[in-house]
């Protein structure tokens, strides 16, 4: 189950990419999705995976977020998967400040790759974010 803070990260990341005009553009639009629909148009981009871990110590609170996402580009797209990945790295970069209202968080690339897909037809590419969120200060 996911908690308030990866939810709320979600959103800032999902508003960050669709509200960015080099991404959007690689995209062919705001094709960025949760549940992928079945008239979805390639290039889209997956919010993937997402990981929670409490790393709270004694009285301060924190959590890390690993979050993942997925690039799926038709075969012909290597070099257009690897565009996108770099766009999604260039508007993360220094990520969301605020996830909410009393919480704060630094967004951090953990690694990107590129590969065929196994049916041949499709490039997947994968781009994981570490988030560390803790409260603002009072």
């Amino acid at each position: 189950m996911a908690t308030r803070a990866n939810c709320n990260l979600q959103k800032r990341v999902y508003e960050a990419l669709t509200s960015d005009t080099s991404v959007t553009g690689l995209l062919g639009g705001a094709n960025i999705y949760d549940a992928v629909p079945q008239t979805a148009n390639y290039p889209y981009l997956t919010l993937g995976q997402s990981v929670d871990r409490d790393w709270s110590a004694g009285s301060d609170d924190g959590a890390e977020q690993i979050l993942t996402l997925h690039v799926w580009s038709p075969a012909g797209g290597k070099q257009q998967t690897h565009d996108i990945i770099e766009a999604i790295r260039t508007v993360l970069r220094n990520g969301p400040v605020a996830v909410n209202d009393d919480q704060r968080v630094s967004l951090r690339h953990e690694f990107s790759e590129a590969r065929q897909d196994p049916d041949g037809e499709t490039y997947h590419g994968i781009v994981r974010f570490r988030a560390v969120t803790e409260p603002l200060a009072a």
